[in-house]
Order: C-alpha cells, then sequence, then structure tokens
C-alpha cells in the first residue's frame, strides 16, 4: 500500500478543545508527524454541553452547531497544517471522530449523534474526510463504542503479557489484551468528567490541576457507596456510556447530605473514577497497566490505581512510545486508513456487532 499520511481529529466529552495529529501510516506500522490542540470557542462548548444535558433545542440549533463545528474542524486541520508545514495535497484523508451530544445504544431505537459536518470540512481543507464511524457498527447492533480497542491492539499486542489500555477521558474505558483470548474493551464509567463539572460549578476552572483541590478533602465513604450502587457498573460488556448518564445533575441527586465540603466531594469523585476502573481491572490476569488521555496527567488519580492494583505494573503509553494526549486523535487518523482500504474497524467481540466492518462515510476533497 505504501506510505500515506492522514491527520485525525478528536473532540472527546471533556470539549476541552479539538485534538489534531499528522500521521505517516505503512502497513501496520503508523508514526506521529505532529499534533495541535485548537482551542473550542466557550459559548459553543455552553451550546453543546446544553444539548448533552437534555436542554430544550430545535433542529435549527443542532444544524447550525453542526455547520460550526465543522468550520472548528477544519480550522484545527489548517493550524496543524500550518504548523508542522504541511501541504494539504501530501494528506490522503482526515479521520473526524465529530463532537458526540447523545449516545443512546440501549434505547428501542438506538442511535448516536456526532456533529461536525464533513462536507464543510473536505470543502475547507481540500481534503478527502472521513466521518460517521459509530454507526455502521450500531446498525450491525452494537454499540458503536469503544472503538480505539482495534488501534490499542495494533499498537500494544504482545504474545507474551497482558496488558490493559486505560483512556482517562471524560469516560474511562479500557481495551483488555490478554494472550490467545479475543480482545475485549468497554467504558468503565466517569474519567474526568464528573470533576471537571464539580470544579467548574464551585471554582469556576475547566479541571482540577494535578488534583490540588481534590487533595484538600477528603473521601466520603457513604457518598462513595452511593455512587458505586449506580445499574450501570452491574451490566455486562459490551456497554457504552457517557454524560447523558454521568452529568452534573446525576451527581446532584445522590448530594443529600447537605453538611459535605464541595473540596470532598471532588476528593469522593477522585476515588470514584479509580475504584471504578479498578474494579474492572482487577477481574483480568495481572500485567501491564497502560494510562492515557488527560487523566494520566491527574498524580492522585495515578497514584491510587498503583494502590488498587498492586499487582500490575502501572505506566503511561508514553512509557510504550504512543503519547498519552494524542493516542485517540492518531485512533481516527488510522480507522481513516482502515476505510479507504477497505478494511474493517470495529472489534465485534468489543462493541457487540454481529460482524466486522468498514466504519465511516468518505467525503471526497
Amino acid at each position: 500500500m505504501g506510505l500515506e499520511r492522514y491527520i485525525g481529529i478528536m473532540s472527546g466529552t471533556s470539549m476541552d478543545g479539538v485534538d489534531t495529529v499528522l500521521v505517516e501510516i505503512d502497513g501496520t506500522d503508523i508514526r506521529l508527524l505532529g499534533e495541535h490542540s485548537f482551542p473550542m470557542d466557550a459559548n459553543l462548548k455552553q451550546a453543546l454541553l446544553d444539548i448533552c444535558l437534555g436542554q430544550p433545542t430545535n433542529l435549527q440549533t443542532i444544524g447550525e452547531l453542526d455547520h460550526r463545528l465543522g468550520h472548528l474542524f477544519a480550522d484545527a486541520v489548517l493550524a496543524l497544517l500550518t504548523k508542522t508545514g504541511t501541504s494539504a495535497r501530501s494528506v490522503k484523508a482526515i479521520g473526524c471522530h465529530g463532537q458526540t451530544v447523545f449516545h443512546s445504544p440501549e434505547t428501542q431505537y438506538a442511535f448516536t449523534m456526532q456533529l461536525g459536518d464533513a462536507n464543510i470540512i473536505a470543502a475547507k481543507t481540500n481534503i478527502t474526510t472521513v466521518a460517521d464511524f459509530r454507526r455502521k457498527d450500531m446498525a450491525l447492533g452494537g454499540q458503536g463504542a469503544p472503538l480505539v480497542p482495534a488501534f490499542h491492539q495494533q499498537l500494544f499486542h504482545d504474545p507474551a503479557i497482558t496488558r490493559v489500555i486505560l483512556n482517562i477521558g471524560g469516560i474511562a474505558n479500557i481495551t483488555v489484551l490478554t494472550p490467545n483470548t479475543p480482545v475485549t474493551g468497554f467504558d468503565t464509567g466517569p474519567g474526568n468528567m464528573l470533576m471537571d463539572a464539580w470544579i467548574n460549578k464551585h471554582k469556576g476552572l475547566p479541571y482540577d490541576e494535578n488534583a490540588q483541590w481534590a487533595k484538600t478533602g477528603s473521601v466520603n465513604q457513604p457518598l462513595l457507596e452511593q455512587l458505586l450502587n449506580d445499574r450501570y457498573f452491574q451490566l455486562p460488556p459490551p456497554k457504552s456510556t457517557g454524560r447523558e448518564l454521568f452529568n452534573l445533575p446525576w451527581l446532584e441527586r445522590h448530594l443529600t447530605d447537605s453538611i459535605l465540603l464541595p473540596e470532598d466531594v471532588q476528593a469522593t469523585l477522585a476515588e470514584f473514577t479509580a475504584v471504578t476502573i479498578a474494579n474492572d481491572i482487577s477481574k483480568q490476569s495481572p500485567g501491564e497497566l497502560l494510562v492515557c488521555g488527560g487523566g494520566a496527567h491527574n498524580p492522585q488519580l495515578m497514584q491510587r490505581l498503583s494502590e488498587l492494583l498492586p499487582h500490575w505494573e502501572v505506566l503511561t503509553t508514553a512509557d510504550r512510545g504512543v503519547d498519552i494526549d494524542n493516542m485517540e486523535a492518531m485512533a481516527f487518523a488510522w480507522l481513516a486508513y482502515r476505510t479507504l482500504h477497505n478494511q474493517p474497524g470495529n472489534l465485534p467481540e468489543v462493541t457487540g456487532a454481529s460482524k466486522p466492518t468498514t466504519l465511516g462515510a468518505i467525503y471526497p476533497a
């Protein structure tokens, strides 16, 4: 197939910006050539959050957000091209995940919705764009998520060792790579999402840098037990979740004890994330735990994972050669490559789909 360049775009549940990467792919080898994080306008972020949290909306609002996100993603790509000194002609395609505003795989009429008009991206960048990666998997009975485990398998499979790849974004998800066993993967529950929402409400900050605020509080055990009782944690895989379930109103329904200090809630939320992740990982035979995503920067989370999983070697994906902040954007560049070469991008054993399939729709330059 030869050497080809792709761009990946990822805007995750946290909505803390648009991550873009430029990669070079040669068969099974993928190499990061450049990356750029592009800011998201605060008004746009708030409008998206309103939809995610079930605020009344209308088709005009959704259509306008789709349009605005298309331009945002295109501008992020153009900034990446400028930063890396790359011509659009040298890039085979863009893989754009889009911004998820609703993910509902378990309802009678299962659906997922990502916004960001790929026609605008292709027209503005003059690069073929692949988007809408999740719905083909759902059409085949799958959850449409998580999709990154196939990429994790490509990068990190080792026939001699169990590896779990843990991505802590807004939601936390794991990929389990066990020798001689089919890959499994699913969303464990909240990652940074509830901690971000809580500190934003009380401090006006987008996230708790280095867990500084959480460290001033103490874990409240009754609250932690309440949170852990959510039905989601009893569900067997395949399963996926998002802001539709784990959000600020969900948390506030559990806050019946009015004397709780805000910093104690923050400490409890950090522990909640660590415990829900550790509960799922501890079901696997011990090996390497490779952490990526924004949560890998949280020293309290990393410390608690090491303490809760004493038989595991807790590392980051950077220790195995892949930058912790660019994993998901790289995955969607790789998925675009798979689509253009008519290769499947999903893992049915992970998503629950009836068969492997190519993913996404192609929007020519």
